[in-house]
């Protein structure tokens, strides 16, 4: 990157994802280096009708700006990590997980003060299967239909009575500084999170070593092995957001918990299978680390298999 340029960061312009990229600049520029925020429309941000998984491809909130960092158009790349395939694209790299935000789920409503007290019937509006599926098994009783737009689009269906409850990341209100609107934390294991949910993703090019170097100054060790933990679940079944996959990492000194579920639609069914992975405690030794980390991940993986997980995510896949 020229030093006579600031370094260009690719965002969408979603009010979450303005946060994110300022958040990022704010840091980078605190390290020294000069910023510039470059807003770019993605497929998700267009195609506002039917559940995202409906749209049929993976990355519909992430290719645009992937091929902005690809062509030289942008330097970095700021991604709610939850958005990014876990395919990685040739000819870039994840430099940097800064450190993590509240993993869980929020009840957002103006009706009770807890999913419990919600009266049976109540309309809950989510646009994740994960959450549709982990919500019906706590409440069958209640109404789970399709919402989509930005955060504060959301909210403003909610007050406007077309829904009795929302479900949100925790992470995004807190952001967004709407922590207040939260009824209930549904907190994990009660209720496993998306992999990578409330965690960001800062990617670059491969080959743009300077600009890693930078970016790095950002990362969060642990934040990235919880995280290669929860994605390795999700890849090695072969999941992404046309099925009900959940994943929760953290690590507890040289300790790493690996928590993964797999439900059906409607709830009924729900396979959960965690494993406990004691890590390399040489701090230098990162790829030792994370290779174990992506094995803890692979290993809930497999026990969600040999309980049936494969027949739940096909028949989810078929609606």
């Amino acid at each position: 990157m020229p030093s006579d340029r600031p370094l260009r960061i690719g965002t969408r312009a979603s009010k979450l994802a303005r946060w994110q990229s300022d958040w990022v600049a704010a840091e980078l520029t605190r390290l020294g280096s000069r910023v510039e925020i470059v807003e770019i429309t993605t497929r998700g941000d267009v195609e506002q009708l039917g559940p995202v998984a409906g749209i049929g491809v993976q990355g519909v909130f992430t290719k645009e700006i992937q091929a902005a960092v690809l062509a030289g158009e942008v330097d970095l790349a700021v991604h709610s990590l939850k958005d990014l395939p876990t395919e990685q694209v040739s000819g870039l790299v994840l430099a940097a997980t800064p450190p993590r935000e509240n993993v869980a789920d929020a009840l957002v409503t103006n009706a009770a003060s807890s999913l419990g007290e919600l009266p049976a019937g109540a309309r809950i509006g989510t646009g994740s299967l994960r959450r549709r599926a982990q919500v019906l098994h706590l409440r069958p009783d209640l109404l789970v239909a399709g919402i989509r737009g930005n955060v504060d689009t959301r909210l403003r269906k909610l007050d406007d009575g077309e829904f009795d409850a929302i479900i949100l990341a925790a992470a995004g209100l807190t952001r967004l500084g709407w922590a207040s609107r939260i009824a209930e934390h549904l907190e994990p294991p009660r209720m496993l999170p998306a992999p990578g949910q409330g965690s960001l993703a800062l990617e670059c090019r491969a080959d743009d070593l300077a600009t890693q170097a930078i970016v790095g100054q950002l990362n969060d060790p642990a934040t990235r092995l919880g995280i290669v933990a929860e994605r390795t679940v999700l890849a090695a079944l072969h999941g992404g957001c046309s099925a009900p996959i959940a994943a929760w990492g953290r690590l507890d000194g040289d300790l790493l918990r690996v928590d993964g579920l797999v439900a059906s639609l409607d709830g009924r069914e729900v396979l959960r299978a965690s494993t406990l992975v004691e890590l390399a405690a040489e701090a230098d030794d990162n790829a030792a680390r994370l290779a174990a980390a992506e094995q803890a991940g692979h290993d809930v993986a497999a026990t969600l298999r040999s309980l049936g997980a494969e027949a739940i995510i096909l028949a989810a896949r078929q609606g």
